[in-house]
């Protein structure tokens, strides 16, 4: 042993006074905690989220890409709350993360389960219950001289802090200003007879002006500089740790091989880097992800959850997306060729595209943009089929949106032809729907009592059409609706209709010779279609008109001299 290290090393009475607690051994815990047997190149990732509010969407963005990394190579991903600040910790929070992540089917190996168990080898994997694995690890750190007591108050620490700034020094507890670190072991005796609270530092014995090299998984060789803070890492009155102890004992005694996490970590690698050297253990491999931004006016900056509604993961499920939608825009956000793969793959399991790191941004945040991932979303429902979306909007809508339900349960039949509406024949995929969320605007009106006789009289009267001409035109074709005429045979009556009444029959036509036309056939199926839908825009009329039947087209068409 170092002669140096020998003499901080402080007296075994005292540290039983510092440790009264009947603690395993490190050799207990290594008996414990075996090593994980895996094939080689298998990851061992983790997702470790604070139980301190909302699940942020960043969160659900890299616990995503540690699971398809472990899994990909046949590893183990797991869950680990990190609840070691008391003040803010919520036990209900821990559930909202356990559901946010089976909600957006990001499967765990090991850690809490949605009924409220843990499974897993490895446990406790919640911090707040591995109390006696920090105080024994910290234990042999003080046994070596490789930490110690400290008894500065709060006040005494945030004066040398203001102290520090005013000499236009680094802050932190490291040099001369580490009152306690050679303290002699009758001043720090006195102190625990007095009862005095303390932590437990580390001895840094790093240096500030020399460098290590880092390689990072994700932004490649870093040059930083070794940490010297004497960083706290134990409060002694509620036995907890720090992030910085915490994650270093957890990471090894529960195998972990690889960390992603956000990149506001950089700095914190040699401090990481020095703990796991402290403890003679080999540290995983970290890759520190750029967070996820918006455009705020003409500006970049990373999503709050304190400002931003978009931050709260559970507000895509609110909101109706479907999960797989929300996880396919990730993947996107992670690695740009899954667009490419999933072009070339419409029907794959996303499950089969292969994340790679070194698709994954090195700097620059990805940019959140809620109108791509709608036009995914539209498009992951265009590739369902009628059931499956009826299905899961019925999951949705129990929820969220009770009257919806009732009338699609009532009617499921109906419902289901409502979403067959242009996948008949070859079936394009319609692309109307993108989040159960629409659900209401977009087909509520198939059903008479969420019909809203307002929304046709609001329509018309902006699109300017005489309600003289209107009944008219309406009540010719009337006198010849049947609801068995083919499409083409549907269409050439909307067509004489519209030669009738002065509309050229074709959009050609009209743009061709304007002056002598009042439009042309679309603007008088749009009365038919504001009539019946109260809406402007929608999936194929005569579809619409098949799937609603002839009872109801003709009363609603009917109820026009009303409008």
């Amino acid at each position: 042993m170092d002669p140096k290290q020998e003499n901080h090393i402080l007296p075994k009475d005292i540290i039983e006074k510092l440790f009264p607690y009947e603690l395993p051994t490190p050799e207990e815990l290594e008996k414990k905690y075996p090593p994980r047997y895996l094939q080689e190149g298998a990851m061992v990732t983790r997702v470790g989220p604070s139980p301190t509010g909302l699940m942020h969407i960043g969160g659900v963005y890299s616990a995503l890409i540690s699971e398809r990394l472990a899994h990909q190579t046949k590893g183990v991903f797991y869950l680990r709350i990190e609840d070691t600040d008391e003040l803010r910790s919520k036990a209900e929070t821990t559930e909202v993360i356990v559901k946010a992540l089976d909600h957006f089917d990001i499967p765990t190996d090991e850690g809490m389960t949605i009924s409220g168990e843990e499974k897993g080898k490895y446990g406790p994997y919640t911090q707040s219950a591995r109390k006696d694995i920090y105080r024994s690890m910290v234990r042999s750190l003080v046994e070596k001289g490789k930490a110690y007591p400290c008894f500065c108050t709060g006040e005494e620490t945030k004066a040398m802090g203001e102290e520090q700034m005013k000499q236009g020094l680094r802050p932190g507890y490291y040099g001369k200003w580490a009152k306690w670190r050679d303290a002699a072991p009758g001043d720090v005796s006195k102190e625990l007879e007095k009862g005095t609270p303390f932590v437990i530092r580390l001895r840094s014995e790093g240096n500030f002006e020399n460098k290590i090299k880092v390689h990072d998984l994700l932004k490649g060789d870093l040059e930083l500089s070794e940490n010297d803070i004497d960083k706290k890492i134990l409060t002694a009155s509620s036995g907890l740790p720090t992030y910085h102890l915490a994650h270093a004992v957890d990471d090894h005694f529960m195998g972990t091989t690889d960390v992603i996490r956000g990149d506001e970590w950089v700095s914190s690698v040699p401090l990481h880097l020095q703990l796991f050297d402290a403890f003679g253990w080999k540290a995983p491999r970290y890759g520190h992800l750029a967070p996820i931004q918006k455009m705020d006016g003409g500006s970049k900056r990373k999503i709050s959850k304190r400002k931003d509604p978009e931050a709260n993961a559970m507000l895509y499920k609110d909101q109706g997306y479907p999960p797989e939608a929300v996880v396919e825009y990730l993947l996107n956000l992670a690695n740009s060729a899954f667009e490419d793969w999933r072009k070339a793959n419409p029907k794959k399991d996303n499950r089969e595209f292969e994340l790679t790191l070194k698709g994954l941004s090195k700097s620059n945040g990805p940019l959140f943009d809620f109108v791509k991932l709608n036009d995914i979303s539209k498009d992951i429902v265009s590739r369902m089929s009628a059931d499956e979306i009826y299905e899961k909007s019925m999951v949705w809508a129990k929820e969220y949106d009770p009257k919806l339900a009732e009338e699609m349960e009532k009617n499921s039949d109906y419902t289901k032809s409502i979403f067959n509406i242009e996948r008949m024949g070859e079936a394009r995929g319609r692309k109307d729907i993108g989040k159960w969320a629409d659900m209401d605007s977009e087909i509520g009106y198939f059903f008479d009592p969420l019909f809203d006789e307002k929304k046709p009289a609001v329509a018309l009267s902006s699109y300017g059409v005489a309600k003289e001409e209107r009944e008219s035109i309406v009540g010719d074709f009337l006198e010849t609706y049947n609801e068995n005429d083919t499409k083409d045979e549907w269409f050439e009556k909307i067509k004489d209709i519209a030669r009738k009444f002065g509309y050229a029959e074709g959009a050609k036509q009209y743009k061709l010779e304007p002056e002598k036309y009042k439009g042309q056939v679309g603007d008088v199926a749009k009365i038919f279609r504001v009539l019946l839908t109260g809406k402007t825009n929608t999936p194929d009329l005569y579809s619409i008109m098949k799937v609603m039947g002839k009872e109801r087209v003709v009363r609603r068409l009917k109820d026009c001299d009303s409008v």
